[in-house]
């Protein structure tokens, strides 16, 4: 497995597992450990989470696993995110939907999702949408502390343009050390919009969440999915991958800024296939051809 260094003592394995959906697998905690330790064996050692996932569930659920196996922690890297506040069962004093990124919040939020996870340190934490309401001295002051305690070791951002970025990473005594963003062939947003350019420019290596598109490019029947759809098949014969999955998966890992995919699915057949992928090769051809079949039109 391909490892990204983003610090000097911090690295990723180039697919990250994310867990987003753990709690619609209706998993026991022994199979949830099968398919943690299944994810080692090949490669993967980075967890994605985020403490509102599964309404709050799925950190929990997988650190019920991790306690079956407690040695497997120092093999693996977890990140999580925090700043979004849902109403749940789960969080009874949650009374509307809105981001909170106090210096209150976060450290109660990182508190809670260390002892969901079972686990004494935090590899990465993440902001994990921009706050238009932000204090970014707060969310200086909470990193501080969370550093000194020892309880997160780097910190991040998710969904962050570049000015939201550039501003909190102003404030901030520690580099932030990443940018979780949507990118896939089918939504272009974040190539387009300078995100991307950002982050090649910072020197750090963007996590891609739904590399896949949720599906859409398998599923759908809008114009822009089909001629997609079509380019795709056309390259996955021409490159001998297997699916168009991995034809996906290739045109995010052949691009020079390191991106990372998040692989959010409980199949073990799914995750190999995205590691499969590593080894698929694009020529620059075939890069811009499924980039201009996404566009539905020529580059000038």
């Amino acid at each position: 497995m391909q490892r990204v260094h983003l610090e000097e003592n911090l690295s990723f394995s180039r697919i990250i597992h994310g867990l987003w959906r753990l709690a619609d697998w209706n998993q026991s905690s022994q199979e949830t450990l099968s398919l943690i330790e299944h994810n080692l064996d090949r490669g993967i050692t980075t967890f994605d989470h985020a403490d509102i996932y599964g309404s709050y569930l799925c950190e929990e659920l997988f650190g019920q696993a991790l306690a079956l196996k407690p040695s497997l922690r120092d093999q693996m890297e977890i990140v999580t995110k925090c700043g979004i506040v849902l109403e749940s069962p789960n969080r009874p004093s949650h009374t509307s939907h809105h981001y909170n990124t106090s210096k209150e919040h976060i450290i109660a939020s990182t508190e809670q999702s260390l002892k969901s996870l079972g686990t004494d340190y935090i590899d990465a934490l993440l902001i994990h949408r921009p706050d238009p309401f932000m204090d970014p001295e707060q969310v200086a002051e909470a990193f501080s502390t969370l550093h000194q305690d020892g309880k997160v070791r780097h910190f991040g951002v998710s969904n962050f343009k570049h000015h939201q970025f550039t501003m909190l990473q102003s404030y901030v005594d520690q580099p932030l050390i990443t940018n979780q963003i949507e990118l896939s062939a089918y939504n272009l947003e974040n190539f387009e919009d300078g995100t991307l350019n950002l982050c090649q420019e910072k020197r750090i290596k963007p996590m891609a969440w739904s590399p896949l598109a949720g599906g859409s490019v398998f599923t759908s029947s809008d114009e822009k999915a089909t001629r997609l759809r079509q380019t795709i098949e056309k390259v996955a014969s021409e490159i001998g991958a297997e699916g168009i999955d991995q034809v996906l998966y290739a045109w995010l890992l052949n691009h020079p800024a390191d991106i990372m995919p998040i692989v959010g699915s409980g199949k073990t057949d799914r995750i190999d296939s995205a590691i499969d992928a590593l080894s698929l090769s694009l020529t620059r051809d075939q890069w811009f051809e499924i980039l201009t079949s996404s566009m539905g039109y020529d580059i000038p």
